[in-house]
Parts: C-alpha cells; sequence; structure tokens
C-alpha cells in the first residue's frame, strides 16, 4: 500500500491513518449506539435535586413509544457525530502514536512499567481529546436534554450548528466549555479503562490462550468497555449535569463547578446516584468500544 515508503507523503500517510481510522470507528458506533446513549442521558437528568424514585430505562423508552416519538432517541445524532469526528480521531489517533513510541523503547523493560507507560499514555490521549470535543459534547447533551423541558422553554435546535451558534451568542463562548475539567477526568478514566486495559488484556490473551485474533480483540474489547464504564460513570454524570445547566431567574448557576456538583448531588441525591443507570451506561459503552476497536482492526487489515 506504501509504495514510497521514505518519501514524506508516505511518511505523513501513516501519521495520519490512525487519526482517520479512529474518527471512523466512533461514527460508526455511535450510528449503532446513538439510541442507548439517549436513554442514559434522561435517566442521568431525571429527577435532578431530588431523593425520590427515577424511571429506569424500559419505562423511558415506554414512554417515548407511547407518545409516537421513537425519532427522538436520535436527538443529537448530528452532535454525536461531530463529537466522533473530533474526539474519537483525536484520542485514537494520540493513544496509537503514543503506543508505537512506548513499542520502539520496550526493549528490557518489565511488564508493570509497560503497562505504566500505556495507562498513562490512554489517559493522555483521553484528555487531550475531550478539550476539543468538549464544545460537541456540550451540544449533544443539550439537544438529548432538550425534550425534558416544558413545550415553550425548549430551544428545539436544528443541528449541532444550530445549537452551538445559539449557545455561543445566548451565553458566552466560554459556555461551549461547561463541564470541560470532569469531561477532560471522565475521557481520562474512560481510555485507561477501555484502550490500557482492552491493550494488557488483548497482550495476555495472545501470550496465554490459543484463541483466534478475531476472538482475542473481542474479549479484550469487553475487558476494556467494563472498565471504562466503571472509571468514567461518576465524571459522566456530574459532565451531564454541568453541560446541561442554565441560569436559573435569578441569573445563578445550579452549579458553581465539579466539586460543588459532586457535593450537591451526594447531599441531596445520595451517593449511589452517581452509578445510577450503570447498566444502561454498560450496554452504551462496552459495544461502542467494541465496535470501534473492531472496526479500528478491520481497517487495518485492510491497510495493509
Amino acid at each position: 500500500m506504501y509504495p514510497l515508503a521514505n518519501t514524506k507523503r508516505s511518511n505523513f500517510t501513516r501519521a495520519v491513518l490512525p487519526f482517520c481510522n479512529g474518527g471512523f470507528a466512533g461514527i460508526v458506533a455511535t450510528c449503532i449506539i446513538q439510541p442507548v446513549d439517549f436513554l442514559k442521558v434522561r435517566m442521568q437528568l431525571a429527577g435532578e435535586g431530588a431523593k425520590a424514585a427515577r424511571p429506569s430505562a424500559f419505562e423511558i423508552t415506554k414512554q417515548i413509544v407511547a407518545q409516537g416519538k421513537l425519532l427522538d432517541m436520535y436527538s443529537g445524532l448530528s452532535a454525536g457525530l461531530l463529537r466522533q469526528s473530533i474526539y474519537t480521531t483525536a484520542r485514537m489517533g494520540l493513544f496509537d502514536t503514543f503506543k508505537k513510541t512506548i513499542a520502539s523503547r520496550a526493549a528490557g523493560k518489565g511488564e508493570f512499567e509497560i503497562l505504566l507507560e500505556t495507562s498513562v499514555a490512554a489517559a493522555s490521549a483521553g484528555g487531550i481529546a475531550a478539550i476539543f470535543g468538549n464544545p460537541a459534547d456540550l451540544a449533544l447533551i443539550r439537544m438529548q436534554s432538550d425534550g425534558l423541558k416544558p413545550v415553550n422553554q425548549r430551544a428545539n435546535y436544528s443541528s449541532v450548528i444550530d445549537a452551538v451558534s445559539r449557545i455561543t451568542r445566548s451565553e458566552g463562548p466560554r459556555a461551549l466549555f461547561n463541564g470541560a475539567y470532569p469531561s477532560i477526568v471522565r475521557a481520562m478514566a474512560l481510555n485507561f479503562g477501555q484502550l490500557a486495559c482492552s491493550d494488557v488484556a488483548k497482550r495476555h490473551l495472545k501470550a496465554n490462550t490459543n484463541m483466534s485474533a478475531y476472538e482475542q480483540i473481542l474479549a479484550s474489547a469487553v475487558v476494556g468497555g467494563f472498565f471504562a464504564s466503571f472509571f468514567s460513570l461518576p465524571f459522566d454524570f456530574v459532565k451531564t449535569r454541568l453541560q446541561k445547566q442554565q441560569k436559573g431567574p435569578d441569573g445563578v448557576l445550579p452549579y458553581k463547578g465539579m466539586i460543588n456538583c459532586f457535593q450537591k448531588v451526594a447531599k441531596q441525591e445520595g451517593v449511589f446516584r452517581f452509578y445510577r443507570g450503570f447498566g444502561t451506561y454498560l450496554v452504551r459503552i462496552s459495544p461502542h468500544a467494541i465496535i470501534t476497536l473492531l472496526v479500528v482492526d478491520a481497517l487495518k487489515s485492510f491497510q495493509k
């Protein structure tokens, strides 16, 4: 595929391909998982500020179907695709780049040292990518939560571009980075769980089992999906609350920041609220991780 292996063009192509592969894989996964992500957001926002019983994913789905609004589950798809085009492109590409550097210096290093470097690489790639992806992520949350408001208070965004431009005009450019801190920490935790854990699992499966290459990828992706969900859900919860919040009649935001949100939710709704909807979140994260990694691997095989 690379007949001019020593040219600048070939080197550039080799450097860019991991980013393109990651972005495309993320887009494919998001198109499939979007309804589950919609349910996750609705569950996190239901009953905000109270300890009352909250609807399950099944109850929310039943209500949407009864209202004849099944297509609402794809609300914010344009924002989700833009986010994947930025966030997943960056995090997958950066991790692949960092991992190649680690592999080139792996000679003589122990398992723990390689694991540590891989973990740092995964977390760093996620954190950097989250900064650039936050505006699209915020637009996604606003579009998905818009249906929870009274009809006369809904923004009825027509697209991610409409959402971003209207939020910028009404709240200022800084509003696009609401929830950036928990978003960055969430991305670091998610990337550590998904990429670092799946990478380690894949290496152990290759060395200690007779699984086929496809089975190794699938099994390691499941491992990565679980740990990504476990480590990142509390930060995803806080990120959603911060990105959804808007100033009240008194001109004051409900939460002052990430720490304040953690404190208020724990006090008003209980600490287990942070893991509310873990099953739904796991169903959203694991398949997304599996699909992403399988598509990336398929693209790599095709490009050899």
